[in-house]
């Protein structure tokens, strides 16, 4: 989707939102929000706590920034129903400084900051029965680990700010013909463009390795579920995700060596959707794109009394070694609660431990390698996870797509466009609950030791620690308005000495107006 295309979408929004606005009914599915976020630290880039799981919107030192949405809900007990929203962020936020190759053997410290004003969401979607689509740039929630607990999804966290595209698939769970409600489908797909070609040139240090534009983004999952009313339910499926096309230039002290151009027509958004059958691109000797994905597992068990536990796990691969689990005990593993009664000490509590160490071996092997072999269709070691020989990282402006416990190449203030250290091992915990009747709180803690990356390991290893607190204060005598303040640090050499602190308020409604 183009920019003047962009552009039209959200006319077309604005347009759809103030006639239902202005129509003579009231309607209680048309709501907007409106708000105010600063947030300050000691560091350039803000905590991992405060800059992670908020859509890319948070990520400096200092930020002084106005947010507004409107956006219609579709009605999911109609046949037919449609729904619309936009949301704009804007103000200031400070500058990093990133090292740029100036082209006389020296480097020099340029500053970038976030742009003034961008759009957050702006999309159009509808259902017919069961059938979903959206058109635009909307945020997604992950299918399997839960936003505001989890550490984020391996694949689509919500960590990024979201891509522009097309997507469709079904609502919701659907019952699958003959298994009377015991067994259910759910799944989706969809092409994305990231438009974040100008922030990677900005941050690019033009010195070494390669950076990569104009690329594509390819989405699909398919989940099984068992019947959720029963005491047990079973959940099973998997995700996967693929970077495609663009124009990848490679540099060598500071001169272009080698320019490699993707292809993106339509055979190319085919080899994508069907993994395997090969691309004719430069860039592409086995597959179509850099593909990547997870297989995604949870049992649930509801308790007499309203309470929830639930153990999931999300095994992520990158090629066909993880596909086949060959990658060891890679992946996340986690254990949640819920309280389903309302505003207990603890109505909810997440802990799990991720682990990205073994990434199917050190050494990568492939029979193209080395022609002759008996082994045929066999790749395996050194997944190199989110990152890619010909791709920058699995990432927009800079976050990570996929999980945020892995450093974002954000933090990379070194202008590399990659992940520097994804064999790693940690423990993320969350919980959630109410202080008061009026006071509401989230607290978060996680650890992790890095060894640097299967292709570029670490002599030693680096390390962090962080912790967040968050306290939202909700007036009963004005239910629409929401404080908010969030404390954060991280200790160690991952990231720093880093500590922050954000303030933020919100005041949501609906739009009821009448002729």
């Amino acid at each position: 989707m183009t920019r003047k295309a962009l552009l039209s979408l959200i006319l077309v929004l604005l347009c759809n939102l103030t006639v239902v606005a202005g129509d003579s009914i009231a309607d209680p599915n048309v709501q907007y929000s409106v708000g105010l976020i600063m947030n300050a630290g000691n560091s350039e880039l803000a905590p991992y706590y405060i800059g992670s799981n908020t859509g890319g919107t948070v990520t400096q030192q200092y930020s002084a920034l106005a947010t507004a949405r409107i956006w219609r809900q579709i009605e999911r007990d109609k046949r037919f129903s449609w729904g619309a929203g936009i949301e704009a962020w804007g103000g200031y936020s400070s500058s990093a400084g990133y090292e740029r190759y100036r082209g006389d053997g020296q480097f020099e410290v340029h500053k970038q900051h976030p742009a003034r004003l961008w759009l957050q969401q702006a999309y159009v979607e509808g259902k017919y029965r069961s059938i979903y689509a959206v058109a635009g740039q909307r945020q997604k929630q992950s299918p399997i680990v839960d936003g505001k607990l989890s550490s984020g999804d391996l694949v689509w966290s919500g960590n990024a700010r979201p891509p522009v595209g097309l997507r469709a698939g079904f609502i919701d769970f659907q019952d699958i013909p003959f298994t009377k409600g015991w067994l259910q489908l759910n799944g989706e797909f969809g092409y994305f463009r990231l438009f974040d070609d100008k922030w990677l040139e900005n941050h690019y240090n033009y010195y070494n390795h390669f950076i990569t534009t104009d690329t594509w983004l390819h989405y699909k999952s398919l989940y099984f579920r068992t019947r959720p009313d029963q005491p047990m339910v079973f959940t099973i499926g998997a995700q996967s995700a693929c970077q495609f096309a663009g124009t990848a230039r490679y540099y060598q002290d500071g001169q272009v060596t080698r320019t490699v151009k993707m292809d993106a027509d339509a055979k190319a958004f085919w080899r994508t959707f069907i993994a395997g059958s090969g691309g004719n691109s430069a860039g592409d000797s086995f597959v179509e794109g850099n593909h990547l994905g997870s297989w995604d597992i949870s049992l649930e068990y509801k308790f007499k009394d309203g309470k929830r536990m639930r153990a999931y796990t999300q095994w992520l691969w990158e090629d066909g070694s993880g596909i086949g689990k060959m990658n060891g005990f890679d992946g996340l593993w986690g254990l949640e609660y819920r309280n389903m009664e309302d505003h207990q000490v603890i109505d909810g509590a997440v802990i799990e431990y991720l682990d990205f160490t073994n990434q199917s071996g050190p050494i990568h092997w492939t029979t193209n390698d080395h022609e002759g072999t008996p082994i045929t269709s066999h790749s395996s070691g050194a997944d190199d996870y989110y990152n890619n020989y010909i791709y920058n990282g699995f990432q927009s402006r800079g976050m990570s797509i996929g999980s945020p416990f892995i450093k974002s190449p954000l933090y990379n203030q070194d202008g590399y466009m990659r992940y520097t250290d994804n064999v790693l091992r940690g423990f993320h915990a969350a919980l959630t609950g109410w202080l008061a009747s009026e006071w509401s709180y989230r607290l978060m803690g996680s650890y992790r030791k890095a060894w640097g990356t299967p292709l570029i390991p670490r002599a030693g290893s680096v390390d962090d620690f962080s912790m967040a607190l968050d306290i939202d204060y909700h007036p009963t005598r004005f239910p629409s308005l929401n404080i908010h303040a969030t404390v954060a640090t991280d200790q160690g050499s991952l990231y720093g000495n880093n500590w922050g602190a954000k303030l933020g308020i919100t005041y949501c409604g609906h739009l009821n107006f009448k002729k």
